[in-house]
């Protein structure tokens, strides 16, 4: 995959470091040469300093024929103007801007822009790590959804997996059972050591911890 990222914070080298271990083509854009500074030795992509929304420095990086853009400038405004230019002018297929206003972050997802707000993420993991919970989080599907491990307790044994669902809340979508994983049908019935693979809307965990405990 060829990927463009523009803005070599931190996160922006540390992305470009990622992909570029895992073999992807990358190119990083960035206003000061400084900051390029932050990219790890022995990093084989590319690298132009130049203003980020400028055509002919975007032009220069071919993005026309790039694969996916990361939008990470430490600017929200910046990041989702790159993100719009690159999907609607140069019809990049993938397109991701990095905001830290939650507000801003809804709006421009309903304007097709799809964003990751750092400041929703780490709220929520914060929260996660000073708060004790029962449940294991695997990860976070944005900023509303959850991913989550739990082992059957014991008064669910015998239930059939609908016992564990709420419409658009809570739902069962693999059991890790005897070292093999499955997708259960509403009828299957939990056994003692299975492990819970769970969906949550972030806003129903109270009711996942109340039905799992009555």
């Amino acid at each position: 995959m060829r990927v463009i990222i523009l803005g070599c914070s931190r996160i922006g080298a540390g992305l470009a470091r990622r992909l570029s271990s895992a073999g992807h083509t990358v190119t990083v854009i960035d206003p000061s040469a400084a900051s390029l500074a932050h990219l790890p030795a022995g990093f084989h992509g590319r690298t132009l300093v130049g203003d980020v929304l400028d055509r002919r420095v975007l032009g220069e990086a071919a993005i026309e024929h790039q694969d996916a853009l990361a939008a990470v400038t430490p600017s929200d405004e910046v990041n989702v103007v790159a993100a719009r230019l690159a999907r609607l002018v140069f019809h990049v297929p993938r397109v991701v801007a990095r905001v830290y206003n939650p507000r801003a972050a809804v709006i421009y997802q309903r304007l097709g822009i799809q964003t990751v707000c750092t400041t929703t993420w780490g709220i929520n993991r914060i929260a996660e790590l000073l708060s004790y919970s029962e449940l294991e989080p695997v990860a976070s599907l944005g900023s509303d959804v959850d991913l989550l491990e739990v082992a059957v307790p014991p008064l669910l044994v015998g239930r059939p997996v609908s016992a564990l669902a709420s419409p658009g809340e809570i739902q069962v979508v693999a059991i890790s059972r005897n070292g093999r994983t499955f997708l259960p049908q509403p009828g299957t019935r939990f056994e003692a050591g299975d492990l819970l693979h769970l969906v949550v809307l972030a806003a129903a965990t109270d009711h996942l911890v109340a039905m799992l405990r009555h």
